[in-house]
């Protein structure tokens, strides 16, 4: 069972990583960023890229992952999401679910439809009590802590942090001081979409590379944001992890229902908080 909630845990951190940008998107912006999927892809297809054809090592592979995720996700907010600001919720589900299918398209132009495998980079397992946990899932679940603590520091401590809080509670009182909100979300997007591409990395070692893989990652962090709540940074970690335990501990009950338990949870909160429009 120990074995289990660690399992759970990881997959927890996974969702967070790639969650809380979407969640902020979400809050901030009014956009359903379909798109996120991609920038997700992306990364894991970079990560195989660089280690499998230049024989870079997995941390400098996942740093240049990440750069390389940046001017994409600068291209999509600039000529895609900001033309979307103020505009019924449906233009940005259909012009993000484009971008997000022509991203799939050149995927598989690029890599081809089969699954690609990227194997442990650290390839160590630890004996604790009963069991053997891998190394490299131990680093995710320490890496997700340094993020969920840095991003807490960032919009507490910082000036832009506070600013993007503040836009995420009254977005009108905010522009009412004349602080032009769009920059502001614009970084926060970029950010978001560079720990998607990050995700993206972390995961590959643990699944495998296909070019739908962004869709799958997309439902799950979906979930993560309806039961965290759209923009609430605590209430997107809380949900990502008992998501990923409830996914856990479900799949090592009935492998078939691990993925399904999400949605009823989903539909659960959905019935107890329903969303405002």
């Amino acid at each position: 069972m120990l074995q289990t909630i660690f399992y759970g845990l990881t997959i927890g951190g996974i969702l967070y990583i790639i969650s809380i940008g979407l969640s902020l998107t979400f809050g901030a912006m009014g956009i359903v960023n379909f798109s996120h999927g991609l920038i997700y892809a992306i990364g894991a297809y970079t990560i195989y890229a660089v280690m499998a054809k230049m024989g870079i090592n997995f941390i400098l592979g996942a740093v240049i992952a990440v750069l390389v995720s940046i001017p994409f996700s600068y291209i999509i907010e600039k000529y895609v999401i900001r033309r979307l600001y103020g505009e019924s919720i449906d233009y940005a589900i259909i012009a993000t679910y484009a971008v997000l299918l022509i991203g799939v398209d050149a995927i598989k132009w690029i890599w081809g439809a089969s699954p690609l495998p990227i194997s442990d980079p650290v390839g160590i397992s630890i004996q604790f009590l009963t069991m053997e946990m891998p190394l490299y899932r131990l680093i995710i679940i320490g890496l997700t802590l340094l993020i969920l603590i840095g991003l807490s520091l960032f919009f507490k401590k910082t000036i832009i942090g506070k600013i993007i809080i503040a836009g995420l509670g009254d977005r009108e009182a905010v522009r009412g001081l004349g602080i032009r909100l769009d920059k502001y979300f614009a970084i926060i997007f970029i950010l978001g979409s560079a720990l998607a591409a990050l995700g993206g990395v972390l995961y590959s070692p643990i699944s495998t590379l296909h070019p739908y893989m962004g869709f799958h990652i997309l439902i799950l962090c979906f979930a993560v944001v309806i039961v965290g709540g759209m923009g609430n940074l605590r209430g997107t970690a809380i949900a990502a992890f008992s998501l990923g335990l409830v996914m856990a501990i479900t799949g090592r009950i009935w492998g078939p229902a691990a993925e399904a338990m999400v949605y009823v949870v989903m539909a659960f909160v959905l019935m107890i908080r329903p969303i405002e429009t």
